[in-house]
């Protein structure tokens, strides 16, 4: 549809002004060829006889038929089809992106014999894979985002499932977000399908039953008391960075750190730009290993991302003249905040082996397990994306990228960032969607970094976090 918007104009012209032009052009033209014959026998006779050329009233009154609707169409083309181009120009150069791409539109390569559609290929092999063994917990305690700022407006109310949790997530009339546990305590109605805001209180669909942010209920409409038990589960919640997170602990441990801010973004220095958003059937804690592994850096990044994200032709396109050279050094955690690591990335695209351009710096802090924070400096300017992984399921992550960046860098500059950004990232979901967990990699002197990593990560996993248990019968958990 939005093909055939764009292609109006072009339509409007080559099917009805073009076949016009060149009836008025047909009508003209007996005019136009009987005065090239009298200036020619001006110019070879010296004389020139009186030639008459005589229209009938029929032609006439065609001819201006036709220039009327001429005039017509024109003036409908430029009321039309400029508006809509400036439209379309608007979108593109000031509108903020936001791609999503889901379970099953990308990472998958089908093997199947006949027409199978992607997302019964994905359905497959999140079937069939090995999981692998020993798998580490599959939620660990931390804080995860569950929606962004501008997802959740006034007197809104969101259902997020996350964390084998069902979350009802809104926000009061003065603009304070709440986390409560979806499912009322009364009698199972979802608080946050049906459910209203009333002031700072959320109202369930089912009976009415009204509770506060704090998870205490303040009404029962049919009742005179309410009773000690009538609350539901509150959940810690910050908002900030343009984000609304919960804080999740198997063990219901309140908060044992907290997010940094962003001060960039507080104060507006830095803004919004847009965002990428990615589904990987994996276990969570492959995906911020990949910091870790650098060597990953310097082979499955490296193509040019015009060449795609197809694993299996990306490295024979003739886009790859220009290459993306990385370049990590890890830092590690300070004694202050061992929930916190720091590593240093640079990023260079390299012309035919030969010239470097396009320098980014990065200062990347992994916060907890699922958050990175990203620093950059660029020929544009400095900005930052915020990174986010939460896991729905077991095997089932979200990881959004929300760039924010200074004036210098226009929202269609930050579309080309966010779109290279998730090319290499589709790269990695193929991977993730794919790969077995190795709980005991063989690793090589210069994979060091990983075991590293693990170590590091294992903080954020206690006794009774979550693990994974299938039922055969049907291969869920």
């Amino acid at each position: 549809m939005s093909g055939l918007i764009v292609s109006l104009p072009k339509l409007l012209y080559s099917n009805i002004l073009s076949p016009v032009l060149g009836a008025l052009q047909d009508v003209a033209s007996t005019g136009y060829t009987m005065m090239g014959a009298l200036e020619h026998d001006q110019r070879h006779n010296g004389t020139a006889h009186a030639v008459t050329v005589e229209l009938s009233n029929a032609d006439l009154d065609l001819f201006v038929r036709l220039k009327w609707i001429y005039t017509l169409l024109t003036l409908l083309f430029y009321l039309c089809g400029v508006p809509l181009a400036l439209y379309f120009l608007g979108v593109l150069l000031f509108r903020p992106i936001d791609r999503v791409k889901r379970l099953g539109s990308i990472g998958y390569l089908s093997h199947e014999a006949g027409a199978v559609s992607k997302r019964e290929v994905a359905n497959m092999i999140r079937k069939r894979r090995k999981i692998g063994e020993d798998l580490p917990p599959v939620f660990p305690n931390g804080w995860f985002r569950l929606l962004d700022s501008l997802q959740l407006g006034r007197s809104q109310v969101k259902e997020v499932t996350a964390l084998g949790e069902h979350f009802a997530v809104y926000r009061t009339k003065a603009g304070k977000a709440h986390i409560l546990d979806a499912y009322c305590p009364h009698m199972g109605g979802n608080l946050a399908i049906g459910g209203r805001v009333k002031d700072d209180c959320l109202e369930c669909p089912f009976h009415g039953w009204t509770f506060s942010g704090d998870g205490q209920c303040t009404d029962i409409p049919y009742s005179t008391k309410i009773p000690n038990f009538a609350k539901t589960k509150s959940w810690p919640c910050t908002e900030i960075n343009g984000a609304i997170y919960v804080w999740y602990h198997c063990d219901n441990v309140p908060p044992q750190w907290e997010i940094p801010e962003i001060k960039s973004i507080t104060n507006g220095k830095f803004t919004y730009k847009g965002r990428v958003e990615h589904h990987a059937n994996t276990h969570i804690q492959d995906v911020p290993e990949n910091g870790s592994d650098l060597a990953h850096l310097g082979h499955l990044h490296v193509p040019n991302v015009f060449s795609g994200a197809n694993l299996s032709t990306q490295f024979d396109s003739w886009w790859n003249f220009v290459e993306h050279i990385f370049k990590a050094q890890c830092k590690g955690a300070s004694e202050d905040a061992p929930h916190i690591s720091l590593f240093y990335l640079t990023h260079d695209l390299n012309l035919f082996k030969k010239w470097s351009c396009f320098h980014l710096s990065l200062n990347v802090y992994q916060i907890g397990p699922g958050i990175v924070h990203l620093h950059f400096t660029s020929p544009f300017g400095e900005g930052i994306f915020v990174q986010s992984l939460t896991p729905v399921e077991p095997l089932h992550q979200v990881l959004t990228h929300n760039l924010y960046a200074t004036w210098r860098i226009p929202n269609w500059i930050g579309k080309i960032f966010l779109i290279m950004e998730a090319i290499q990232v589709d790269r990695d979901v193929m991977i993730w969607n794919n790969k077995t967990f190795s709980p005991r990699p063989r690793l090589v002197k210069e994979d060091s970094l990983i075991a590293k990593y693990r170590r590091w990560f294992s903080q954020f996993y206690s006794e009774n976090s979550p693990r994974l248990q299938m039922k055969s019968e049907d291969n869920s958990w």
